[in-house]
């Protein structure tokens, strides 16, 4: 009987233990960074803390490398409900929901504090959620720090950039910003971008300082010329078919877990500029100042134009404007 009554309980325990793991749900998370860079590291930070909040009922794995497509695949997965959450850009999401385009104007905010109040304010919140009758929606932004040129010389003012096949992301905002500044716009995706500075099927990039390193770019191309043109943040966004799924605690763990993931990768990104900009400057970079007015004056047509073409986008120009 005791023996009889043990098996019964180990049973129960067992049983118990399989529910458990059966009610539990495990979202997929794509994005296309290496474990190195500091998105990882904040999206490992924001599995952790979903799963804590949820006391395990909600976990999610993360998928770095473009291990289950490139940025703009991951996103059609999305759409579809195939994948359930992927980190993305305001540039790739432009194509998708044209409100994110805002971002991808050239020299929008004024200081790093403005482009943060900027993505907390109602402006920014909206944003992340006018996608959603395109397949999914914003969680949080995650930074990403100021965008500029690097090649094989010194860019010092736009007329440097003049004749040279500048690779940009697949945004209608990017490819004018860039023919406005006199370089010839060439959309690529960012996997592809090593060999193409390398064979010279492009000329240039823009991006940030921990991605010209960590992605191996600062081989190809030793001059990183800091005009600083764009802050385009990074955006965690989420399958609309699979939010709708969750639970309203789900839904709120998750959403709680993603705000703290962006505190987290404000204080991650700093640190890795930092250690990446010695980095390259240690195997041989050059880090170019530049006089910023000089893009800045060229690139007042695009805002005029902005104007007559597009009014409620500069609307939105205007409101962030405001923004102190």
């Amino acid at each position: 009987m005791k023996k009889f009554s043990l098996n019964v309980v180990i049973t129960a325990i067992a049983l118990g233990l399989s529910l458990n793991v059966l009610a539990s749900t495990t979202l997929k998370l794509s994005h296309n960074q290496n474990r190195a860079h500091p998105v990882h590291e904040a999206l490992q930070f924001m599995a952790k803390r979903t799963e804590a909040l949820t006391n395990g009922e909600l976990k999610i794995r993360v998928y770095p490398d473009a291990q289950l497509g490139s940025q703009r695949e991951s996103l059609e997965l999305v759409q579809k409900g195939a994948l359930a959450l992927a980190k993305s850009n305001a540039a790739e999401l432009e194509a998708f929901s044209k409100p994110y385009g805002v971002y991808n104007l050239p020299y929008l905010f004024n200081s790093k504090e403005h482009y943060y109040k900027v993505m907390e304010s109602p402006i920014g919140q909206n944003i992340l959620q006018s996608s959603k009758e395109n397949g999914f929606i914003g969680l949080a932004y995650l930074d990403a720090g100021a965008r500029s040129f690097y090649t094989s010389k010194p860019i010092k003012t736009p007329a440097d950039l003049k004749g040279l096949k500048v690779r940009v992301q697949p945004s209608p905002t990017a490819v004018n910003m860039v023919k406005f500044l006199g370089g010839n716009p060439t959309p690529l995706a960012y996997g592809e971008l090593y060999t193409a500075l390398q064979q010279g099927v492009v000329d240039a990039a823009e991006n940030n300082i921990p991605s010209y390193t960590l992605s191996r770019h600062s081989e190809v191309s030793k001059y990183f010329s800091l005009d600083e043109h764009t802050m385009v943040p990074d955006v965690l966004v989420i399958s609309a078919k699979v939010w709708d799924g969750l639970s309203e605690n789900e839904q709120k763990a998750l959403k709680q877990a993603a705000n703290e993931a962006t505190v987290k990768m404000q204080a991650l990104w700093v640190a890795s500029e930092n250690k990446e900009r010695e980095s390259a400057i240690k195997q041989g970079s050059t880090f170019v100042e530049v006089d910023k007015s000089t893009f800045k004056a060229a690139v007042i047509p695009m805002y005029e134009e902005l104007q007559k073409t597009d009014p409620d986008t500069y609307k939105i120009v205007e409101e962030i404007r405001k923004i102190q």
